[in-house]
């Protein structure tokens, strides 16, 4: 009877522990954070020419993480499936040139932004476009559920677009504008500066701009605690000038916000 009821009692026990594995979530329990990104983001997360993946987010959350106590892991992702990788769990953060919205303000908890940026049109330096409105009976393309996609969506011109072209990422847009195949493409404005500085003399950017935005880390909904250490993390490190030399290694400048 005694053998049994000890057995009974182990069976419990491991039961038990399984239950409370699974109510945890993430990655935190073996002190490791799985974060989510687009590997074709320069410079914000990108493959160099190692294909190892690199970049300012790169740089910024690995110290921010590090600085938390934890192990990052970079997971590279559908970013069209960004939060539904995040509200199951496959993932802990969203965190590469992540565009904060009112929209996905009802999908995830956010942390305060960290860097400016705009949606802006790039074309061919050689084209005769130069103006929003010479959009009218053009091809644009833009990366598929991007916040590219709510600027332009947004604005007037829209109307008179013949056509709006979707990619998986940003290099596969840029290189159909490069051929030909596009116009115009809708693109976050640190990232075409980034290859604007590499390809001199290819591309040109119109005067107008279609929206101002900001980037922050998307962390689960429910998970306050993550959001509140990661919030402490990134204001000490803006404190203890961490933040600024990680900026003016891929900016040359201190463009984190404060």
């Amino acid at each position: 009877m005694k053998r049994l009821a000890t057995i009974f009692l182990t069976i419990a026990a491991v039961f038990s522990l399984l239950v409370g594995c699974s109510k945890s979530g993430g990655k935190e329990q073996d002190n490791t954070l799985v974060i989510g990104i687009d590997d074709k983001f320069a410079p914000m997360g990108f493959r160099d020419e190692n294909n190892e993946i690199v970049g300012f987010d790169i740089d910024y959350a690995r110290a921010a993480v590090e600085k938390m106590g934890y192990t990052p892991k970079f997971q590279p992702i559908d970013w069209k499936t960004k939060e539904s990788e995040l509200s199951s769990g496959r993932i802990d953060l969203i965190w590469n040139g992540y565009t904060i919205t009112d929209e996905r303000k009802e999908k995830v908890l956010f942390t305060k932004p960290y860097l400016k940026n705009a949606q802006v049109v790039a074309t061919l330096a050689k084209s005769d476009i130069t103006k929003l409105d010479d959009l009218s009976g053009k091809v644009v393309g833009l990366q598929s559920l991007s916040s590219a996609a709510d600027a332009l969506n947004s604005n007037p011109v829209i109307s008179k677009i013949k056509t709006v072209t979707e990619f998986a990422d940003n290099v596969l847009a840029l290189t159909d504008l490069k051929t030909g195949r596009m116009d115009a493409v809708v693109i976050d404005e640190v990232v075409i500066d980034y290859y604007m500085s590499k390809e001199k003399d290819t591309f040109k950017l119109l005067d107008e701009s279609l929206a101002p935005e900001e980037y922050g880390v998307g962390v689960k909904k429910g998970n306050e605690k993550l959001l509140q250490k990661l919030q402490k993390a990134l204001d000490e490190m803006n404190e203890d000038g961490t933040a600024a030399e990680i900026s003016q290694k891929w900016f040359g400048e201190n463009k984190v916000l404060k």
